[in-house]
Parts: structure tokens; sequence; C-alpha cells
């Protein structure tokens, strides 16, 4: 019994990860993030206007509850936002009878092995943050996952990924 379950665990737990979104953050080791309480976006970048509009709000929200206040124009930074998506191949190989495995005493007949090559939608975000005072870029943090084809489930996903981008914003000055 013990034998099946570790199988299905395991395919799950490949699954959870393969949704992940992969988070990265870099920023100015120089900068005192403390003096900084007001933005102003430059724009925002993505295959459409309804993406568009969901990074903003995601990015608002974020920093919003980190008590930045967003202001229409002369903030005391300037924020950028850059969307896209790519295509990437995905290989999945498939095994049709477990005694062809053939490997240290197991089976040895014959089996068979498909292995198709099936496209993957992947996004990625990318989201600057200048003094806009010198124009020098101060903060970036960069999302990257599969997409899902369940529009629904891309947004929520967008949410979790800004809001994860954001989670040690802004950097603690090193004493």
């Amino acid at each position: 019994m013990q034998i099946r379950w570790i199988p299905a665990f395991s395919a799950l737990a490949v699954a959870t990860l393969a949704f992940a979104a992969k988070i990265t953050t870099d920023y100015d080791h120089h900068v005192n993030f403390g003096t900084y309480h007001t933005y102003s976006w430059i724009g925002v970048r993505a295959g459409n206007s309804l993406w568009q509009d969901r990074i903003q709000r995601a990015v608002d929200m974020a920093l919003a509850g980190k008590g930045w206040m967003k202001v229409l124009s002369g903030g005391q930074t300037s924020v950028s936002a850059f969307g896209r998506t790519r295509e990437q191949d995905t290989l999945q190989t498939f095994y049709d009878g477990f005694p062809g495995w053939g490997w240290r005493g197991w089976g040895g007949g014959i089996g068979t092995a498909t292995t198709e090559v099936q496209p993957t939608e992947i996004g990625s975000l990318t989201v600057d943050i200048f003094d806009t005072g010198n124009k020098k870029l101060i903060w970036r943090g960069t999302a990257t996952g599969t997409l899902s084809s369940n529009p629904e489930k891309n947004d929520k996903t967008l949410d979790k990924s800004v809001m994860e981008m954001f989670q040690k914003f802004p950097p603690q000055e090193k004493g």
C-alpha cells in the first residue's frame, strides 16, 4: 500500500512545483529605502491592456501594503513593469510495459517509450523602481512561471507572485 502512495505523492509534489513561479529580487545596497514613501508610474507594457491593468493593480496593492503612496506625478520613485510570454518546448516521455525497463534485474522484456514535444507557455514579469531624482535603478523584481490556459488562475498567480516579489521590500539597511 505504501508503494502505491509514494509515487502518487511524488507526482503531486512535482506538479505543484511546476506551477510555482520563480521569484528573484535585487537592489542597490547603498540606497536607504527608508527615505522613499511615494511613487509614480512610468508605464506598464504587457501583451494587452487587460494584463497591463492587472499588473499595475497588483504592484499598487503590494506597494500600498508597504506604506508607499501612489501619486500621479512627481513621486520620489518611478515604477515600470514589463510582462511578456514565450513558448517553450517541454518533453513528455511515457513508458509502456514495465518489464521493458530491463534495469538491475527488473524485467528485461520488451517495452516502449514514447516522447512527445508539448509547447508550454511561460510568463515573465519584471518590475523596476528608479530614484526619480537621479533616474538610477534602485530595485528590480522578476517572476517567471508556467501559465495556465485558465485566465482566472493566471490572475491569481500574478497576484501571488507580485506579493511574494515584494515580501522583503523595502530592503532593510545593513548596519
